[in-house]
């Protein structure tokens, strides 16, 4: 019979169930993290969980804080089970969970609040999960995002922020003046060198209402760049009925996720860290290697195979790679295009690396879905693909397969499949992309055109060729005829 989770419910789980063998009282928090979604509870919570375990790193419990209306909604939930969470990893060799107690504390969803915790001295790093999306950098220029409304009320009103960042802003401002060592600011999302970019956003906040508080930042305060993986389905009714039915547990918000982690960090936190490295974190001098290697082939990837199997009508992640044109197309691509343009890392065989990355891409435990994978395209392609096509434009290297991709994400635009299906808006440029797709048709060129996406790349003409080439094949013969020519090397 399945039971509600709770503190006082742990001892009536299944023996099947891991949960903490850790007193939960004695933690003492040593960490405010912002966001604390499905992705947080199943990778920082998780390692931070199998630490305790260890019997190490006590004073580096989390507090959960948040600033939108979502989170909010999973503080309630959360509190009702006493901050527990039951993360399942989806390993095909069979399912296993573990109640993990990390959290100890959630505060309420209120600036203020944010604040007072994060200025608590006792608080030596916040770190945060908001979405690639969430660092207010300027898709036309890449910098710093300054005209943004919200940027513009905290910078007015510093004392009463709205972002997480003008809430940063001003714990780092009340600990200065205290006399209190300031907090390790640490990005736990998914952004090329997210340590630097999380810095720029933080400092020139700070310059357009405090000068003299940007110039402490610069030099006080640490921003290390981390690499975070783990592959991390949303949370349905699927999830919560799995939970309940296998494992015995009513959680509100349990997780689900791969039987896989990893996260690689710049070792720069003056205030202390918790001793990560003993459960399987990764220290390190320069992140920038590790990241770009995740990036491109990992999300890449994920770019790679998610329009050519939304037009051909996959919902499955896996499903996609049992197709053997998909499977094949991804492999091609990376071996001969993306693996090429990344610098070798001491220790790691990119083909392994690959091996592993299909291997997690056709998990069917997951059940990530393609549609998740074309979210947001016009913020993750200029993440996930152009950069690598820059250089491989700048180092003389094919690059008829990244164009390609290209044209699979434009044909995808045009918002219908191959069989005629609507495909639902997901991006917040949608009309705009739609727009440049449909004008494609008659001007092959019309979606590179599209500055706020491509920049200047879309003015290369070794580029231009490539894409007017695959996105004619793929709008007049489809997504197999264009692979099939592809592979053939045609």
């Amino acid at each position: 019979m399945a039971v509600d989770l709770s503190e006082t419910t742990l001892s009536a789980l299944s023996d099947t169930v891991g949960r903490p063998g850790y007193d939960r009282a004695a933690l003492r928090p040593g960490i405010v993290h912002v966001g604390v979604g499905n992705f947080h509870r199943a990778h920082m919570a998780w390692y931070l969980d199998q630490l305790f375990e260890m019997g190490e790193g006590h004073d580096w419990g989390l507090i959960g804080a948040g600033v939108r209306a979502g989170d909010a909604a999973m503080r309630d939930k959360l509190a009702a089970q006493d901050w527990l969470t039951t993360v399942v990893e989806l390993d095909p060799r069979g399912l296993n969970a573990r109640v993990i107690g990390s959290m100890v504390d959630f505060v309420p969803v209120d600036p203020q609040a944010v604040i007072r915790a994060m200025a608590d001295p006792a608080i030596r790093i916040v770190s945060l999960t908001i979405t690639e999306g969430g660092y207010y950098v300027d898709a036309k220029t890449d910098g710093f995002d300054a005209a943004h409304p919200d940027i513009a009320h905290d910078a007015a009103s510093p004392d009463a922020p709205k972002t997480v960042f003008g809430m940063i802003l001003a714990a780092l401002r009340r600990r200065r003046d205290a006399g209190a060592e300031p907090f390790t600011v640490l990005s736990c999302d998914n952004l090329p060198e997210n340590g630097h970019v999380c810095a720029r956003t933080v400092t020139e906040l700070a310059q357009l209402s405090d000068p003299a508080l940007a110039e402490w930042i610069r030099h006080a305060v640490a921003f290390p760049n981390s690499m975070v993986d783990c592959i991390t389905p949303a949370t349905s009714d699927r999830e919560r009925a799995l939970v309940r039915d296998h494992f015995g547990i009513i959680d509100a918000a349990p997780v689900v996720c791969e039987p896989f982690r990893q996260w690689v960090l710049e070792d720069n936190f003056p205030q202390g860290r918790p001793p990560l490295e003993k459960v399987g974190a990764e220290f390190v001098a320069d992140v920038s290697r590790h990241e770009l290697m995740k990036l491109r082939i990992l999300n890449g990837g994920h770019a790679a195979i998610a329009y050519p199997s939304a037009l051909l009508g996959h919902h499955f992640v896996h499903d996609a790679m049992a197709d053997d044109q998909i499977a094949a197309w991804l492999r091609t691509l990376e071996t001969q295009e993306i693996i090429p343009t990344l610098q070798p890392i001491a220790g790691v065989n990119y083909d392994d690396y690959l091996d592993l990355i299909v291997s997690r891409f056709a998990n069917p435990e997951i059940g990530d879905t393609i549609p998740r994978l074309c979210l947001d395209g016009s913020n993750r392609q200029p993440k996930f693909i152009l950069p690598t096509l820059a250089d491989a434009l700048r180092a003389g290297r094919a690059v008829d397969g990244l164009a390609q991709e290209v044209a699979f994400w434009c044909r995808y635009c045009e918002g219908t499949d191959e069989a005629g299906n609507t495909i639902a808006p997901n991006d917040d440029n949608s009309d705009a992309l739609r727009g440049h797709a449909i004008a494609s048709r008659s001007d092959p060129l019309a979606f590179l055109k599209n500055r706020a996406v491509f920049g200047t790349l879309g003015d290369n003409p070794v580029f231009q060729e490539a894409f007017a080439r695959k996105l004619k094949l793929v709008q007049d013969q489809g997504v197999r005829a264009a692979i099939r020519a592809y592979l053939s090397g045609a």
